[in-house]
């Protein structure tokens, strides 16, 4: 069992692009494998139900070129996942294309690819259910039913390393899969080297993000990680950063529930008594990672579904009296709405005010609202299954803030500005459907694998 090195340039490949000159300082270093996570949840739930992406084209075929290029000059795999964003079977379609155009452009002499899908049907997961199968809500939602699947438009299973690990063991040099547990890419070269389950997802887990592990912050710039059993180091590859006890030691904390925590299909990783030491001026080294395996293989299920059409508009309070009362100025224009359109619950519309300068991006969890803030800017987000009537509601629930009738007001003007008259136009409200577990008798039974061969030389000749 050798010591494995795998490079990593990016924690979201296309969010935006690379950095090109720290991943060809790790290249120069020949690491046995390139791998990349290109998936995230924080871009919401609309990409996952409108089967779109969060970044640019232009920008994944950036990230994906300079990956493949160096990976075939160098005869290593490459393996990237969660692609497009989310990790449907679109985006491993969109993705494997990518790859065939690069290879044909740059007259790449053939490789075996692995494309791997993630996606299911709601008729898959209500049979499963059917049959007894329980969906089990994390996070204090209730077990799925089949309501709450009638109602998601699609569903993704995130897989864990068992599936990319089969691929590579049947030869593929490119792995291109949907929607999988971002430490799972790590893992699945690592135990395929013998390394235990614990060492494999734990490198993975302080890997995930790249250069997020480092410190100073930089987003987009390269790590190197030399993994052998219970032995991980890893070295920052831009020259301004430095991997240290601290930086590593945070970003396993990183995106947790339980900081001590990370699960995948087939268990979880443990690491409270993992111990992290500095080996050199730009490397940290952690061990001591344990691993406790489920009795009974979990595959997280994420799916999202539409709720309505959203309009936007945006007001601006510089009026201390209207700032002193905006809770009841929003009150009496909410008030107003439903004169006029009947209840939300019953008729089917949201207004929110998301009021900027107070509590805009926390909401009730901000800990420290300002008692006297100067001046307040307020995004309305209307969202409604008929687009004309939320462009309705969007304009009142805006307007009828210019004219909230507050006691003591005594003028007429000065109490809102409008940015512009207009209604903004957004794209469609989605909401987070499942975000569920199921059981299942294999960790690998849900996702799909498709090998074929890419001769970008042929193509170049002809």
């Amino acid at each position: 069992m050798a010591e494995i090195t795998i490079l990593c340039p990016t924690g979201h490949l296309g969010f935006t692009p690379l950095e090109p000159a720290s991943f060809r300082a790790g290249c120069a270093l020949k690491p046995d494998f390139i791998i990349a996570d290109s998936g995230s949840c924080d871009i919401g739930p609309y990409p996952l139900g409108a089967d779109g992406q969060a970044s640019p084209a232009a920008w994944q075929r950036h990230d994906v070129e300079i990956m493949l290029v160096e990976a075939r000059r160098l005869g290593v795999p490459m393996i990237i996942g969660s692609v497009s964003d989310t990790g449907t079977d679109r985006g491993v379609r969109q993705f494997a294309q990518m790859v065939r155009d690069i290879a044909a452009e740059h007259g790449l002499a053939p490789f075996r690819m692995a494309t791997i899908f993630a996606e299911l049907t709601r008729e898959e997961v209500i049979g499963r259910m059917g049959a007894g199968t329980v969906v089990q809500g994390l996070d204090g939602r209730p077990d799925a039913d089949a309501a709450l699947i009638g109602r998601t438009d699609r569903i993704v299973a995130v897989m864990g390393a068992e599936p990319i690990a089969a691929a590579l063991k049947a030869g593929a040099e490119v792995v291109i899969a949907g929607r999988a547990s971002d430490c799972a890419l790590f893992a699945a070269p690592l135990l395929n080297a013998g390394m235990s389950p614990a060492t494999a997802y734990y490198a993975g887990k302080l890997m995930e993000c790249a250069s997020f592990c480092c410190e100073p912050f930089m987003g987009k710039e390269s790590i190197l990680g030399r993994i052998s059993e219970d032995d991980i180091k890893v070295t920052a590859m831009h020259p301004g950063q430095r991997c240290t006890p601290a930086s590593l030691a945070s970003h396993a904390m990183y995106e947790r529930r339980d900081p001590f925590r990370e699960y995948v299909a087939s268990g979880y990783v443990d690491m409270s008594d993992v111990r992290y030491e500095q080996w050199d001026e730009k490397t940290a080294r952690a061990t001591g990672a344990r691993f406790v395996p489920s009795a009974q293989p979990m595959v997280k299920l994420e799916g999202a579904g539409k709720v309505g059409e959203r309009r936007l508009a945006i007001v601006g309070i510089r009026d201390p009296y209207t700032i002193e009362n905006i809770d009841k100025a929003m009150a009496w224009a909410r008030a107003r709405l439903t004169e006029r359109f009947g209840a939300p619950e019953s008729a089917g519309w949201t207004v929110y005010y998301h009021v900027y300068g107070r509590d805009g991006v926390m909401g009730a969890l901000e800990p420290s609202p300002p008692l006297r803030p100067h001046e307040l800017g307020i995004v309305v987000e209307t969202v409604c299954q008929d687009a004309k009537r939320a462009e309705e509601i969007c304009a009142l629930a805006a307007r009828n803030l210019f004219y909230a009738r507050l006691a003591e007001v005594k003028g007429t003007a000065g109490a809102a500005a409008l940015m512009s008259d207009e209604i903004l136009v957004g794209k469609p409200g989605y909401e987070w459907t499942l975000n569920h577990v199921m059981p299942v008798r294999d960790a690998a039974e849900l996702f799909r694998t498709e090998m074929s061969v890419v001769d970008g030389s042929a193509k170049k000749a002809a």
